[in-house]
Formats: C-alpha cells, structure tokens, sequence
C-alpha cells in the first residue's frame, strides 16, 4: 500500500514515526510538508513555503487582525458549530488566503508532478486541509476514488474550523485531543506514537520530583497557570521544574 501525509509541518516528530511504522510493516509512505519543521524533525519532501503561522510573530499578527473579527479574544476565541466551518472572515481575510493560494500554486503543482503525488492509496491530510483554500487536490483524488483521512489538532477545530469538501470527502476523522470528540459528529480518537526506546526507565521514583513542561503554544496548553503553580512548588522544594521551550528537539 502507498500512504501519503500531507501536514503543514512535523511538529513534534510523529510524522517520522507514522511513516517508520509504516514502512516496517511493508508499505510504501512519504511525507509533505508545508514548512521546516520548528523543532529540527527530519522533514522528507518540504514545500518551503511562505506565511507560517505557526511561528510567533505570524501568528500575533494573524491574531490582531482576527481581533477585528472575533472580539478581544482574536483567533483564539472558539467557532461554533457541530463541526465549525472555515470561511474567510472579511475582505482583508479573503484577499490574503486568493493572493497566498495564488502565490503557493506553481509550486506546489511542481510536487505534485515530480513526486507523482496522485498515485498514491490513502492520502492523510494532517490538520484536515488541502494544499489550497480552493481544495483542488482533494476534489480530484475523490474523482480518483482515493481513500482519505483528515487527523484533527487543537486550533484546527477550535479556531478554524473544517474545509468545506475535504470534511464531505474524508473517509475517516481522528483526533488525539479528547476535547475534539465533542467539534465534528463523526470523529474517532487515536493515540499519538512517541519512541520509547528513546527513554531510560526508571525504578524507582526520585526524592523530589522532576517536572517539565515544553508548551508548543502557552496559550493553548495553559502555561501560565502552569509555570505558576510550578515555580510556588519548587520554591518550596517540593519539586525541581524545567520549562522547555523554543528549543530543537536534539537538545
């Protein structure tokens, strides 16, 4: 069988071990990806391509201009819906995602030639999103009779919301946030690989505790709650604290 991950990028190194496991079990699996991978993962065919708003800066920028949108609460605050779906928001909004789809195009369709992307079994589209907000890709592999898996993260539900023909397309939804359960009415949980032989165990448990927290996101992962329970705890030796953040996966 041949698997293709589409992903916007390989955020935390389980899109290496997705496709690892797939090839030990004999298929054939490749992997694209929007941007570099932040935390330094292997990435395989990476389009490199510009507007990441998932570095800091975009994304503060994206969030005061959905604060004229959305309130206070900018895009962070949640969309309704069961499931919440995407549109463009404004004029502003509309203009950029034609301008970007418009500026992405050749050379995303200069992939698609060279790697072949269309001969593939099963195509998991990370995030649940299209190479483009027009879904050209998607609506030709279900002409194609292609199976499809749309994989659900955070904000992809929370804040964004479903692509129109990619959530009508899927052959199956997942998640591995138990609070997604309840954003699309057809939707399976599933677990997140991580390597365990990357790990020592231990036998026993340490006097005093070690805790750490890398939040990706500190407003998606509670971090200031977090970090301020923790640093009270460790001031009072009860615990040792190690905040990880901004840093490659390597270190």
């Amino acid at each position: 069988m041949k698997i293709l991950y589409i992903s916007p990028e390989n955020t935390v190194g389980t899109l290496s071990l997705w496709r690892e496991e797939h090839i030990s079990r004999g298929n054939q699996c490749r992997a694209v990806t929007f941007f570099r991978s932040p935390k330094k993962f292997e990435d395989d065919i990476c389009l490199d391509l510009s507007f990441n708003f998932t570095r800091p800066l975009m994304s503060k920028f994206r969030n005061i201009i959905y604060k004229s949108y959305r309130g206070r609460h900018g895009y962070f605050k949640e969309k309704d819906g069961y499931p919440p779906l995407w549109r463009p928001e404004g004029f502003f909004d509309s203009s950029f995602f034609k301008f970007k789809d418009w500026l992405w195009k050749s050379k995303i369709e200069k992939v698609i030639k060279e790697y072949n992307l269309f001969d593939y079994d099963v195509y998991h589209f990370e995030s649940g999103m299209d190479f483009l907000k027009n879904e050209f890709f998607v609506q030709q592999l279900n002409q194609l009779g292609k199976k499809i898996i749309c994989h659900y993260h955070g904000e992809d539900l929370r804040s964004r919301g479903v692509m129109p023909y990619i959530d009508k397309l899927s052959d199956l939804n997942l998640t591995n946030e138990v609070d997604l359960l309840s954003k699309h009415p057809n939707i399976e949980y599933i677990f997140l690989p991580f390597d365990t032989s990357s790990f020592n165990v231990k036998d026993s448990i340490s006097d005093i505790l070690k805790i750490s927290h890398a939040p990706t996101n500190r407003f998606y992962k509670g971090s200031n709650q977090i970090i301020k329970v923790c640093e009270k705890l460790e001031n009072q030796g009860k615990i040792k604290f190690d905040l990880i953040e901004n840093l490659p996966h390597s270190q």
